[in-house]
């Protein structure tokens, strides 16, 4: 009897990053961070590198060009906080920063505003590790 090949994958990814980006944020980590897809320096760049994927804006807002960056770097710092490498107080800098790129990518500010409140009350668990991803396996 022939064993067939199974795949492993997680659900709730819709978007996926073509190449390196960085950005500047206020983060000042003791050493460097470096996980898989994501890298902060003690200067405070973030590298998110190519490969990572995210499930895009999420709340009371819809996907347009003026939040996709921002939602990379947010969900790429929620990561970061969910895995351990940066404490739970840096979620308010991922939420500041999550509102000011979306600003300055040409997000009309109340909707910029809006967006954070609903990640400061509904995303907390976004950032607890108990939420890390299922793997799941087929078939």
């Amino acid at each position: 009897m022939q064993v067939k090949p199974s795949i492993k994958y997680c659900e709730g990814y819709k978007y996926q990053l073509q190449a390196d980006y960085s950005v500047q944020t206020p983060l000042r980590p003791r050493s460097p961070i470096d996980a898989e897809y994501i890298q902060l320096n003690p200067d405070g760049l973030l590298t998110i590198r190519q490969g990572y994927a995210c499930d895009g804006p999420s709340g009371p807002t819809w996907d347009s060009a003026s939040s996709m960056r921002a939602a990379f770097v947010h969900d790429a710092l929620y990561q970061m906080i969910r895995e351990g490498f940066l404490p739970a107080e840096c979620r308010n800098i991922a939420d500041d920063l999550l509102c000011q790129i979306c600003i300055e990518d040409g997000m009309w500010p109340w909707r910029a505003r809006v967006w954070k409140w609903a990640v400061i009350k509904f995303a907390k668990s976004a950032a607890s590790w108990d939420n890390e991803r299922k793997v799941l396996t087929a078939p």
